[in-house]
């Protein structure tokens, strides 16, 4: 995504989002809940006087554009349901498709 585009975003989410993306190394391991609260605290008061609070600069996203899904549930004897969606212009189609 676009970095203005990923600021605009980071703008309109509510300040406990914003506290939390700066508090979490996302995907990263972490010893405990307690460490991670700690640290949304730590930045919670770091900017307790700023109402714009700014974006990390490893915060952004990505724009996906798909056109085909398919969800799988297994169920008892191989009689799974599976299901395929299809983008086609405008629409989706879905599909009930042999397990």
């Amino acid at each position: 995504l676009a970095e203005a585009d990923s600021i605009s975003y980071y703008k309109e989410r509510p300040r406990d989002a914003k506290i939390g993306a700066w508090a979490s190394k996302q995907s990263s391991i972490i010893s405990s809940r307690e460490e991670l609260e700690q640290r949304y605290k730590d930045f919670d008061d770091k900017f307790k006087d700023i109402a714009d609070i700014p974006k990390p600069s490893n915060w952004g996203g990505y724009i996906l554009k798909p056109q085909y899904f398919e969800f799988w549930q297994g169920r008892v004897g191989r009689l799974h349901d599976r299901f395929c969606y299809k983008k086609e212009e405008l629409n989706w189609i879905c599909n009930r498709l042999s397990p």
